[in-house]
């Protein structure tokens, strides 16, 4: 798509602020209680048409249903796949942040944290609920079919980000825990694309992954676990278009010192080689937005898209849009123009109820980055 446009598109990662009826309703959901159906369905289905529209209106040209049904881009996969119950098992915490107790406390007190219970694997997984999935896709085509957005995606978890968010306490190997997660989650990956939408895998495992699951150990073990991931993520994507396919890189939306943060560098020839045509990364928070240069030093095949993120989703800050047509422009010079999407460091609203951007703030980044592909679009086409 980038390539037929004759200017640069802006898209983003995916979440977006949910309305509080819906953080209602989803939340009371994940806590078990009933939950009128009827009722259900008209207010997801109201947020989904009103986030694509506020996403029209702000120029942005590939969107999103916002995420909206869903309790967090990971942890909602337990209303769909059998094996997963709910516990008590502590959750790690980033390396980062634990080198830094008193502000990971500080984080916490405030209610700084998202909210959802703990899924815990403890059965055979297979693809036991569909219905979750095809209300998503029925409410987002009705929301693309009266707002008509150049382009539409929608998100889905790699089997590496659930297993890392999810404990295994029945599958003996790890491995073949990945295994039974992907193919499972093949049958959404593939329903997704079916559906005539671009598929979008969320995968910080393959970079956050590294100060969380793999924090004990050292970066030369996790760049193998890593290509592990994507070997495993490849084998369920196996037929999927590779150009219906957007694989997203995060190292956690988060305020923190991300001091431990892996550099894209050692992780570059394990993402390269994921089934996508199109890579959206973090390129502009303080730990990131150096790398451009170490994108310029990879050897990135010609059928690559990037997207590299160029507004951050932990500040309230609206970035100017001559910043926003540089940082563009500084990685059409390292592809090309018709190889490169305007988009996010992560979403805005990772889980439901929870996110560091004000809603409104929100519309006012993504006006300032279709301003600034408007600006970069002016200097290269």
């Amino acid at each position: 798509m980038p390539v037929e446009a004759g200017r640069i598109l802006t898209t983003h990662v995916g979440s977006l602020p949910r309305p509080q009826d819906v953080v209602d309703l989803v939340l009371a959901e994940d806590r078990g209680e009933e939950v009128d159906r009827d009722t259900y369905d008209r207010v997801v289905q109201a947020a989904v048409t009103d986030r694509v529209r506020h996403q029209v209106e702000a120029g942005v040209d590939l969107v999103s249903d916002g995420e909206m049904s869903k309790i967090g881009y990971a942890t909602y996969i337990r209303h769909r796949l059998s094996g997963f119950e709910t516990g008590d098992i502590p959750r790690a915490t980033p390396a980062d942040l634990d080198a830094y107790p008193a502000f990971r406390d500080r984080l916490a007190q405030s209610g700084a944290t998202a909210r959802y219970l703990r899924p815990i694997c403890r059965g055979p997984i297979s693809y036991e609920h569909r219905e979750p999935l095809e209300r998503d896709l029925r409410r987002f085509a009705t929301a693309i079919g009266q707002e008509h957005p150049v382009g539409a995606f929608m998100n889905a978890p790699s089997p590496g980000i659930i297993a890392l968010f999810q404990p295994n306490e029945y599958y003996s190997d790890p491995d073949d825990y990945l295994t039974a997660i992907a193919e499972a989650m093949k049958i959404e990956y593939e329903a997704i694309v079916n559906a005539g939408l671009s598929l979008q895998i969320d995968a910080p495992d393959l970079a956050m992954g590294r100060h969380i699951m793999y924090r004990d150990r050292s970066d030369e073990e996790f760049i193998v676990r890593a290509r592990k991931h994507v070997e495993v993520l490849n084998h369920a994507l196996r037929e999927v278009p590779t150009d219906r396919v957007r694989l997203h890189i995060c190292w956690g939306n988060y305020e923190g010192p991300h001091h431990l943060d892996i550099g894209v560098d050692k992780i570059m020839d394990a993402i390269l080689g994921a089934r996508c045509s199109t890579l959206v990364f973090e390129a502009s928070n303080p730990r990131h937005a150096h790398e451009w240069a170490l994108w310029a030093e990879a050897k990135i095949p010609d059928d690559k898209i990037l997207a590299p993120g160029v507004l951050d989703t932990t500040t309230n800050f609206i970035e100017h849009p001559m910043l926003v047509a540089e940082r563009i422009c500084r990685f059409a010079d390292i592809v090309g123009r018709d190889r490169v999407l305007a988009a996010t460091d992560c979403g805005f609203g990772t889980w439901s109820g929870f996110g560091a951007i004000d809603p409104d703030i929100c519309w006012a980044k993504l006006r300032s980055l279709s301003e600034g592909a408007r600006l970069a679009s002016e200097r290269l086409f």
